[in-house]
């Protein structure tokens, strides 16, 4: 951009945004999140939205998660509720043992003993992944734990050592979404 040229925004029509029939029916990256008793519509919205962003395949909202239509989801979703396929799954345990025989790699996002650093990650790209996302006080169940092949953290520096489960999503999807593209 020259210096002296002061900087416009795009106009929606310049974005080229797909249809919510063309996103449907659109390569996606073979990657599927399941949110574990995640409490806040505001976060599922959000990870609604993130995930339409970048292309993901599905969304599974287990046990007490709520979903979709409520007005709370929907306004941070913006209308990805539309685009996204997901399904309410009660039984979390079940539904890994599934994605498993499917041929899923299960990826826990979570502060364990052995867990792998975000950018020490190596994202094989002939694989699938099913990456789980926790509940915002008690992260994800500890009943599933052994049933996860490989856990990745977030490395951090301040005071909390943790995240909001949207950002946290929207941070390790967005290192998928670079590996796939």
């Amino acid at each position: 951009m020259n210096l002296f040229q002061k900087p416009e925004k795009l106009k929606l029509e310049a974005l080229n945004r797909k249809s919510v029939e063309e996103f449907k029916e659109s390569d996606k990256i073979p990657v599927v999140i399941l949110l574990d008793n995640v409490r806040s519509m505001h976060n599922v919205g959000s990870v609604f939205r993130t995930s339409d962003a970048f292309s993901m395949e599905k969304i599974y909202l287990c046990g007490i998660t709520p979903t979709p239509p409520h007005r709370e989801i929907q306004k941070t979703a913006l209308g990805a509720t539309e685009s996204v396929y997901w399904q309410h799954v009660e039984s979390i345990s079940e539904l890994i043992k599934s994605l498993k025989n499917e041929g899923y790699l299960i990826v826990g996002i979570e502060q364990v003993k052995g867990s792998t650093l975000l950018q020490d990650y190596k994202i094989d790209t002939g694989k699938k992944f099913a990456i789980i996302m926790g509940n915002e006080v008690e992260g994800i169940s500890e009943n599933i734990l052994q049933e996860i092949d490989v856990f990745v953290e977030i490395p951090q520096s301040g005071t909390k050592h943790s995240l909001n489960v949207s950002v946290c999503t929207g941070i390790i999807l967005w290192e998928w979404y670079k590996a796939f593209s």
